[in-house]
C-alpha cells in the first residue's frame, strides 16, 4: 500500500470513529479545509455600513472613493503580475484579490449606509419635529403594534402605550401645506388613561416633613418591571393594526428620543379615537394576520404560561408575556427562544426537505419526496416556505439572517452544488447589509450571526471532544452548542445588560429538548387554525407541555441566588469578559484531562448558583442564626419578611420585582408564608406579589381597604384566584402570632374604608414583637395618618420600639413627634440605589440618628436582617447585612 493510499485509509477512518456510529459513517465524505473567502468581505461591508450611517457626507463621499481607488490599484497590481507571470502564479497571489474584493463590498456598503442615513434628513419630517409641530400625516404601517411595558415608577405605575414603526408618506402643515415624502418614524399611541395615571409633583412643605422646605421629588425615569397598570381596551384597534396599512392621524412630531437609531421622528398620536384606515393591508399581510391571530386564539384556552409563550416560541408574538417572565427569561440568557431564529425556520424546512444533509441523495427525507416532488421543485417551494416565514414571523433581524442563510443552502440543493454553512452565513450577512445598513448596527443582528457562527465553527469541535471523553453523542452535541453560543453571546449581552449569567448554559440545555416538539406542534396548530380550531386547539395543548417546563426553566433559573454576577458595563466590559471567556476555555482544556478535578469545579459552581441556605448561612453567614427580620433589597420598594418558623415567614409587602422578592426569600430558604400582608397597593408594594406565591405554600392574603389605585387592586385580586390563595382585609385591633412571631395591626381603624388624602395615609401598620424585639412597621405613612395613630389607645405601646421601618423609603415626609415617641434603636430603610426621588431625604436620616437610632439602608447595605435574643425587658439587638 502507497503512502497516499495509506493516508487516505486513516482520513476515512477518522470520518468513520467522528460520526459517533458503532458501524461507521453510512455516508463518509471528508471536508477539505474551510472556505473563509467571503468572509473578510462581509465584515469590511459590516464596519463600513456601521461606521458611515450618520457621518458627514463628505467623509462618506471621501471613504468610498479610498476603497474604490485602493481596490482599483490592487486589481490593476494583480491583473499586471497575471501577464507577466502567467495564470499559474497569479492563481498564487489571491490575496491582493480578496483585499480588492473587501473594499469593493465595503464602498458598496458605504454607498448604501450613506444613502440610508441621509433619509432621516431628508424632507420637511426632521426640521417640524425639532419644532414639535402638530400636523395632519398619513402613514404606512411597517411593524406590528405592540404595547409597550408598564413600567414601576415609585408607587406608581406608568401605564402602557402602543408603539409602531410606520413610514410618512404625506405631511400636512398647520397652514395646510401638504409634502409627499417618506420618512421612518416611532408612532407612540397615549392610552385614554395615561394623564390620569400619571403621579403628581408633591408640593414643598406638604403635610409638615422633617425639616421644612425639603421636597418630595416627582418621578423622572420610570423603572421598567411592572404589572397591573392602566390599559387599553381588550380589543384596542391601533394593536389590530397590519403592517402595509395606511392611515391618517393628527399627531404633534418630536425629535428621536435617542441618536444613531433608524427613526427621523416621533409621532405622539392620542388613543382615545380608533384609527382612521384610508388603505387596507396587503393580501400577503391579512393572511399572516389571519394566521397569528388564529395561533392565539387557539392559545387562549391554555394555560397562563403557555397561553403567553406559545405564539412567542413560533412566530415571535410577545405581546402576552408578562413582564416577571420575560425578565426571567433574560436573567436566563433565554431571551433568543422569544425570537424567531434559525432553529424555527430549520424545523419547518426539514418538514418539507427532510435533513439537508440528505436532500440530494436517493434516500431523501421529508415530506416532498414522500409526495414525489422533484429536487429542484422542492427547492423552489422550500424558498416559498422561507418567504412565507419572513412575513408571518416579520421581518427581525435574526429571521432575516436565517432566511438569507435558508435560500442560499436552496439554491445549492437546486444547483447540485456542495454546500458550505459557513460562506452561506457570510454571504447571508453581506447580501443583508447592502439591503439593510441599520442591521450592522443592530444588537439583535449580531447576536443572531455570533450564535450562529459559533453552532458552526465552535461547537462541532468542542462536541467531538466531549464525545472523545466517553459523553453521548446527542448530549454531547447540546451542551457543546449551548456552551458555544454562551461564550460568542455573553459579551455582547454584558455590553447591554451590565450583568453575566452563570445558568445560562444549563437553563439552554434543559430548555433545548423542549424546543422541538413545542415548535413544530405551534407551527401544526398555525397552519390548522383557518381551517379547523378544533385541531388547530388540541395541537396547541400538546404544544403547552413542552412550553411550559421552558417557563418553569426560565423561573426557576432565574430565581437561583446566584443566577447572575454584576459585571461592568459598555464595551470595556465586554471586552473583559471576552479575555475571561478564553481564558476559562483554555483552562478548560486543561481541567478535562482531570476528571476529578473537572467534577469538583462543577460542583463548586453548582454550590454557587444554588447557594443552599445551610450552607451560605455558614460560609457567608446568611441568613444570620437566630434572625427576626430581614429586610430585602428590591430596590426601590418594600418587601420585608418575619421569621415564623423553620421554612416559614410572614412577607410584608412584595416590592416592585418578583424576582428580586423570590431570590430574596430562596436565600432565607422560606418555602411557607402563612401570611402576605399588602400594606396598601402601590406598585413599588404589591407588584412582585407572584414571586411570592410562586413555588410556595401561602395560607392568606391580607390588604388594606382603600382599593387605590384600583389597577394594582384588580392585580392583587388576580394573582391571588389564580393561586386560589383568600384575600382578606387587615383593620385595627387584628391580633395574630405564627411561632414565637405576634403581630398587632395598629392601622388603618376598623369600620368604614377611610377617606385618606391617598392610598399612603391607608397603609397598614403593624406592631410586631420576636425573639423579646419590638418592631414597628410603618408602611408609607404620610404625616396626616402618623399624627392620627399617635391620637389612637394604641400610641402608648410604641414607645421606644427596638425596630422601625421608617415610613415611605425615608422620605422628607415624616412627624417629628412620631419619630421622638418611637425612638428606636434601629432605623430600617428601603429604597433603590441611585433612584430619582430623593430617598432617603437626608433631613430624616439626621432627625432618626438624633434619636439616637442606627439608620442601615437597603440601596446602600444590601439586604438587612435583625436578631434579637433573650429577656424581654433588656433583648439583645444586632442586624447582619448582605452587600447588595
Amino acid at each position: 500500500m502507497t503512502s497516499g493510499s495509506r493516508t487516505e485509509a486513516a482520513t476515512r477512518a477518522a470520518v468513520h470513529v467522528a460520526s459517533g456510529h458503532r458501524l461507521g459513517a453510512s455516508h463518509p465524505r471528508q471536508e477539505g479545509p474551510v472556505d473563509l473567502r467571503l468572509v473578510p468581505p462581509a465584515l469590511a461591508a459590516w464596519a463600513a455600513a456601521a461606521l458611515l450611517l450618520d457621518a458627514p457626507p463628505r467623509w462618506a463621499v471621501a471613504t468610498v472613493a479610498v476603497c474604490v481607488a485602493a481596490a482599483g490599484v490592487l486589481l490593476v497590481m494583480w491583473t499586471a503580475q497575471g501577464r507577466r507571470t502567467g495564470p499559474s502564479r497569479q492563481r498564487r497571489s489571491w490575496g491582493r484579490l480578496a483585499v480588492a474584493a473587501s473594499l469593493l463590498c465595503a464602498a458598496a456598503s458605504g454607498t448604501s449606509a450613506a444613502l440610508h442615513g441621509a433619509d432621516l434628513h431628508r424632507g420637511p419630517v426632521p426640521a417640524l419635529a425639532r419644532e414639535y409641530a402638530q400636523v395632519d400625516a398619513e402613514l404606512e404601517v411597517t411593524s406590528d403594534p405592540r404595547r409597550s411595558r408598564p413600567r414601576v415608577a415609585g408607587a406608581h405605575t406608568m401605564p402602557p402605550g402602543v408603539l409602531l414603526n410606520a413610514d410618512v408618506v404625506r405631511v400636512t402643515k398647520g397652514d395646510g401645506a401638504a409634502t409627499v415624502t417618506r420618512a421612518p418614524v416611532l408612532v407612540i399611541v397615549r392610552g385614554e388613561t395615561a394623564d390620569s395615571a400619571r403621579p403628581p409633583r408633591l408640593p414643598v412643605g406638604r403635610g409638615a416633613p422633617v425639616g421644612q422646605g425639603a421636597p418630595e421629588l416627582a418621578p423622572l425615569e420610570p423603572r421598567a418591571g411592572a404589572a397591573g397598570a392602566a390599559r387599553f381596551r381588550p380589543k384596542d384597534p391601533w394593536l389590530a393594526l397590519l403592517p402595509s396599512t395606511r392611515l391618517r392621524v393628527a399627531a404633534r412630531l418630536a425629535p428621536p428620543l435617542a441618536q444613531g437609531g433608524k427613526v427621523a421622528a416621533v409621532l405622539r398620536v392620542s388613543g382615545e379615537r380608533p384609527p382612521h384606515v384610508v388603505e387596507p393591508p396587503s393580501g400577503a399581510q391579512r393572511l399572516a394576520g389571519r394566521l397569528r391571530g388564529g395561533l392565539r386564539k387557539a392559545s387562549d384556552g391554555l394555560s397562563a404560561d403557555a397561553r403567553a409563550l406559545l405564539p412567542g416560541l413560533v412566530v415571535g408574538d410577545t405581546s402576552r408575556v408578562p413582564v416577571e417572565l420575560e425578565q426571567a427569561f433574560r436573567a436566563t440568557d433565554l431571551t433568543h427562544l422569544l425570537a424567531v431564529s434559525g432553529a424555527n425556520l430549520t424545523i419547518v424546512l426539514v418538514l418539507l426537505i427532510g435533513p439537508p444533509g440528505a436532500a440530494q441523495r436517493v434516500e431523501r427525507r421529508g415530506l416532498a419526496p414522500r409526495l414525489g416532488i422533484p429536487l429542484r421543485t422542492t427547492a423552489l417551494l422550500g424558498g416559498l416556505l422561507t418567504l412565507g416565514f419572513v412575513i408571518v414571523c416579520r421581518p427581525d433581524p435574526s429571521v432575516l439572517r436565517a432566511a438569507a442563510c435558508g435560500l442560499i443552502a436552496l439554491l445549492a440543493i437546486a444547483t447540485g452544488r456542495r454546500r458550505s454553512l459557513i460562506p452561506a452565513l457570510a454571504a447571508a450577512v453581506l447580501l443583508l447589509v447592502l439591503y439593510d445598513p441599520w442591521l450592522s448596527r443592530s444588537y439583535g443582528f449580531l447576536l443572531s450571526v455570533l450564535a450562529t457562527g459559533a453552532l458552526l465553527t465552535l461547537a462541532p469541535r468542542w462536541s467531538a471532544a466531549l464525545r472523545g471523553r466517553g459523553m453521548p453523542l446527542r448530549l454531547a452535541d447540546a451542551l457543546a452548542a449551548a456552551a458555544a453560543a454562551q461564550a460568542v453571546c455573553a459579551p455582547v449581552v454584558a455590553v447591554l445588560a451590565a450583568r453575566v449569567s452563570l445558568v445560562a448554559v444549563p437553563c439552554n440545555l434543559l430548555a433545548e429538548f423542549a424546543v422541538a416538539p413545542a415548535t413544530v406542534l405551534g407551527f401544526a396548530a398555525l397552519a390548522c387554525a383557518p381551517l379547523a380550531m378544533p385541531v388547530a386547539e388540541a395541537l396547541a395543548w400538546g404544544a403547552s407541555w413542552p412550553t411550559e417546563w421552558i417557563a418553569e426553566i426560565a423561573r426557576a433559573g432565574a430565581a437561583m441566588p446566584g443566577s447572575g454576577v454584576d459585571w461592568p458595563g459598555g464595551w470595556r466590559g465586554g471586552l473583559l469578559l471576552a479575555l475571561v471567556t478564553v481564558a476559562l476555555v483554555l483552562a478548560g482544556r486543561r481541567l478535562a484531562r482531570h476528571p476529578w478535578l473537572a467534577t469538583a469545579c462543577v460542583l463548586l459552581l453548582l454550590l454557587v448558583i444554588v447557594q443552599p441556605p445551610p450552607l451560605t448561612r455558614v460560609i457567608a453567614g446568611w441568613p444570620p442564626p437566630g434572625w427576626r427580620m430581614v429586610m430585602c433589597d428590591v430596590g426601590q420598594g418594600d418587601a420585608t419578611v418575619l421569621a415564623a418558623g423553620d421554612g416559614a415567614g410572614v412577607v410584608v409587602d412584595a416590592g416592585p420585582d418578583p424576582v428580586a422578592v423570590d431570590r430574596c426569600l430562596r436565600s432565607l430558604g422560606i418555602t411557607r408564608v402563612p401570611l402576605v400582608l399588602l400594606t396598601h397597593f402601590h406598585a413599588d408594594h404589591v407588584v412582585g406579589l407572584p414571586g411570592v406565591l410562586r413555588g410556595r405554600q401561602v395560607g392568606g392574603i391580607q390588604t388594606t381597604g382603600f382599593q387605590e389605585p384600583p389597577e394594582q387592586a384588580e392585580f392583587v385580586r388576580e394573582q391571588a384566584a389564580a393561586e386560589r390563595v383568600p384575600v382578606s382585609r387587615a383593620v385595627a385591633g387584628e391580633r395574630r402570632r405564627a411561632a414565637g412571631l405576634d403581630w398587632q395591626v395598629l392601622w388603618p381603624p376598623a369600620g368604614p374604608a377611610p377617606s385618606p388624602e391617598g392610598p399612603n395615609d391607608a397603609s397598614v401598620t403593624l406592631l410586631v414583637r420576636a425573639g423579646g424585639l419590638t418592631l414597628l412597621l410603618l408602611g408609607d405613612l404620610e404625616p396626616p395618618a402618623q399624627r392620627a395613630l399617635l391620637r389612637t389607645p394604641a400610641a402608648a405601646s410604641i414607645a421606644s420600639v427596638d425596630v422601625l421601618k421608617v415610613a415611605h423609603h425615608g422620605s422628607a415626609h415624616q412627624d417629628p413627634e412620631l419619630l421622638r415617641r418611637t425612638a428606636p434603636r434601629l432605623a430600617l430603610i428601603s429604597c433603590g440605589a441611585e433612584n430619582t426621588y430623593g430617598h432617603p431625604a437626608p433631613v430624616t436620616v439626621a432627625a432618626l440618628r438624633a434619636e439616637g437610632a442606627r439608620v442601615l439602608r437597603t440601596d446602600v447595605d444590601g439586604s438587612i436582617a435583625v436578631v434579637g435574643a433573650g429577656p424581654r425587658s433588656s433583648p439583645r439587638l444586632e442586624a447582619a447585612t448582605r452587600p447588595p
